[in-house]
């Protein structure tokens, strides 16, 4: 019976869904996404979630470098590794006994191996690339011949002895590449790109030798590369396109046969081809199909840089991305089946992995992939479903291999670092799955472990939790404690908290939730700003030139980050009015608690502070001026998370704003004394004072006869006091012979006068 914990639900009416209480809070982690976040040794993760024990794997071999593209196995339960870009520069094949023991039994000159098959007979299959050949090799001391040229290929002592099977330069087509090759009895069949085609290839062997037919064209598509290859029991052979992401059938026993396009995928690059004992068959897709027209851009380089620096970039036309590339396609993978009466349907889309190998193994549908180093278990009933089982130390998994012998298991070939893996047939003996660290955002108390009434610790699995004040767990943590049968663990108080699940054979989780409460702090007042002449408006944005915005200062000259309090810190647009002043201000609270405020005020040199206004859910106030004298203030915000905690436990934090001025009353005038120069035609003398008790004069400005407003300057020429003298003389503008008057020598001046903060008086005076 398979055991879980039950993930916990809040029912929204439970606590008010509008507020943000403290009280105990849960972390729960059920979700795929959330459990790949942690670190699983020996666990496989399913797509919904439930972690249980996968597959025990080894590491067989390790090359040293970084590519192995292929890999095969013999009955003898011998593994043959094809690597790619070593130190040498060429194509190795190393053979690999059960112990691990290494002896290296083929080098070409070509830069990889692409393929490689074992067959029955002892004899391996070799393909290379680019620009390579396929080779057939047998154990060194057999006599091999060409029935074209009666030709022996002798190799390095303790080697395997080299034919070539079949050469690309020596077809008609001249194919570019090389990608897969299956043998049926005598028969190869080779898969090609550059063009796209397949060959037949025979060979036979005798007490003298080996003999090799000349290759046979058995289909050619308009497709970019065959790329891959399958052959059925009943000598059907599929195969699977680049360009069109076509997955043709093609009968090898009936003679003048043609291809027949099984299906068209989504995807663009067909990249492997499995099959069950059913007959079903299986592809994996990557890629996005260009549009009809659209041309193809070169193939990307080979993933070999190795320690040669050896780049290879091929300039025919076509991608095989999923071969040649070793960067993420962020188009993803799509995995299809056909089947037996020829349907097709998606069994599953990995938005984050490029699958680069398939094999039906143990009943089970495998897929091998880059750019993560995750084998999935795909399952082949339920379409969208599958299961995470091994995470590989490489960035891409790149073929397997059936293992045989006493080993048995599955071989995995793996790039970037270059390596084989054996999954073997039983789960691990000790999966041990650890989730990420939990960040409570303060110091908080740990409370139980939810569990379901019939799954505890030590049923099926070992269940532990640590905790700390620093991220990692490496610096200062608390040791490792079991979990009882109650969910209950004793671990100190912290900041972080992280959980441990150990599982047997039978044992699963299907979500994990631990209770926590954090230490209420108070909040935080993190900003206050005052505008005077602002009123925030109630209705729609006024227009630009009536309006005001209410910002933050922007911290600068100083090294010092500033704390940015909210998410949304754009100015506040608020209606100008010198009959309001604006406060504005930011808040936060560590424990996340819905916060209400209040604003206080007092005079500059006060000792008492006057409320405004309280239960402020806003952060801004606005209000008249009028409520208070002209002088200057300053302003108090207090926040409080008062409505998610009892007045007992309700904290507060404060913050003072700068000293801002209030200022509704107009300066007062002197008096405005005026008379004509003497002498002097159409002039006018005029002396001038006002006086303000809050804030310096501004500016002032005059107008003879009505005519426009003029700027006056103050005695000293700079306005910056609260009492200004103005001593200035003007000319009379010239009169409107249109107007009648009745004394051409009259004159009205008048002179108004505007304080700081845009409160003005006007006076005049009559000069004759």
């Amino acid at each position: 019976m398979r055991l879980r914990f039950l993930l916990l639900v809040v029912v929204c009416g439970l606590v008010p869904c509008g507020a943000v209480a403290q009280g105990t809070k849960l972390w729960t982690v059920s979700r795929y996404d959330e459990m790949e976040r942690g670190t699983a040794d020996g666990v496989a993760i399913r797509s919904d979630g439930q972690i249980e024990a996968g597959p025990a794997s080894s590491l067989l071999y390790q090359t040293g470098g970084n590519y192995v593209w292929a890999v095969a196995a013999d009955a003898a339960g011998n593994a043959y590794v094809g690597i790619s870009g070593t130190a040498a520069g060429g194509a190795v094949v190393m053979r690999v006994a059960p112990d691990g023991k290494a002896t290296k039994v083929f080098e070409g000159k070509e830069l990889g191996v692409q393929t490689l098959r074992a067959l029955p007979n002892g004899m391996l299959v070799v393909v290379t690339n680019p620009d390579g050949k396929v080779y057939l090799l047998e154990p060194a001391g057999h006599p091999v011949s060409d029935a074209r040229d009666g030709r022996t290929t002798p190799l390095n002592a303790g080697m395997y002895e080299a034919h070539v099977l079949f050469d690309p330069v020596k077809t008609d087509e001249k194919s570019k590449y090389l990608w897969d090759v299956v043998v049926e009895g005598n028969k190869a069949f080779i898969a090609v790109g550059a063009p796209a085609a397949v060959y037949e290839a025979d060979f036979a062997g005798s007490s003298t030798g080996i003999s090799v037919t000349p290759p046979q064209l058995k289909f050619k598509t308009v497709d970019q590369h065959i790329r891959c290859l399958l052959m059925g029991p009943d000598g059907m052979l599929w195969a699977g396109s680049d360009g069109s992401g076509v997955i043709y059938k093609f009968n090898t026993k009936v003679a003048g046969a043609k291809p027949f396009a099984a299906y068209a995928a989504p995807k663009k690059e067909i990249t492997s081809l499995a099959m069950d004992g059913a007959g079903n068959v299986y592809a994996a897709g990557v890629g996005t199909r260009q549009a009809a027209g659209t041309p193809s851009p070169g193939l990307p380089p080979l993933p070999v840089t190795g320690s040669v620096g050896v780049t290879i970039t091929f300039s025919q036309p076509g991608s095989a991305n999923a071969a040649t590339a070793n960067t993420l396609i962020p188009e993803g993978s799509e995995i299809y089946r056909i089947a037996v009466d020829g349907s097709p349907e998606k069994l599953v889309s990995l938005k984050d992995d490029v699958v680069y190998a398939l094999a039906f193994h143990g009943g089970h549908l495998l897929a091998a992939t880059g750019n993560r180093g995750r084998v999935y278990r795909v399952d082949a009933t339920v379409a969208g479903l599958y299961t995470d089982v091994t995470h590989l130390e490489a960035a891409q998994g790149m073929a397997f291999a059936a293992g045989a012998g006493a080993a048995g298991g599955l071989l995995v070939a793996t790039s970037n670092s270059g390596k084989v893996y054996r999954l073997e047939d039983k789960q691990a003996a000790n999966a041990t799955y650890t989730s990420e660290v939990f960040d409570a955002q303060a110091f908080s108390q740990w409370g139980r472990l939810e569990l379901s009434p019939q799954a505890a610790s030590g049923a099926g699995f070992d269940l532990f939790v640590r905790s700390g004040n620093v991220e990692s767990p490496l610096m200062g943590w608390s040791e490792w404690a079991p979990v009882g049968k109650q969910g209950e663990a004793t671990v100190p108080g912290g900041r972080f908290v992280q959980w441990k699940a150990v599982l047997r054979a039978e044992g699963s989780l299907q979500s994990v939730a631990l209770n926590y409460l954090q230490k209420n702090l108070a909040p935080v007042v993190d900003d206050v700003v005052v505008q005077p002449g602002a009123r925030v408006a109630a209705t729609a944005a006024q227009a630009q030139n009536a309006t005001v915005q209410v910002s933050f200062p922007v911290a600068g000259g100083t090294n010092a980050q500033a704390f940015v309090p909210d998410t949304n810190a754009q100015p506040l647009v608020a209606q100008k009015d010198k009959t309001a002043v604006t406060v504005r201000w930011a808040a936060h609270d560590e424990n996340g608690d819905d916060l209400m405020f209040a604003v206080w005020y007092r005079g500059v040199g006060e000792r008492n502070w006057r409320l405004l206004k309280d239960k402020i859910s806003d952060k801004f106030l606005s209000f008249d001026s009028s409520l208070l004298p002209d002088g200057r203030y300053e302003v108090k915000v207090v926040a409080s998370d008062a409505p998610v905690h009892t007045d007992a436990e309700t904290l507060t934090g404060e913050r003072t704003s700068g000293e801002f001025v209030v200022d509704t009353t107009p300066p007062v005038p002197g008096v405005l004394t005026a008379t004509m120069v003497p002498g002097v035609a159409a002039k006018i003398h005029a002396t001038f004072s006002a006086k303000d008790a809050t804030s310096p004069i501004e500016h002032a400005e005059y107008s003879v006869d009505a005519g426009p407003w003029q700027y006056l300057e103050p005695v000293g020429r700079v306005s910056d006091s609260l009492e200004e003298r103005y001593d200035f003389t003007v000319a009379v503008p010239a009169g409107d012979a249109t107007i009648p008057v009745t004394d051409a020598r009259e004159h009205v001046l008048a002179v108004r006068v505007y304080d700081r903060y845009d409160n003005v008086v006007t006076v005049k005076t009559v000069v004759r």
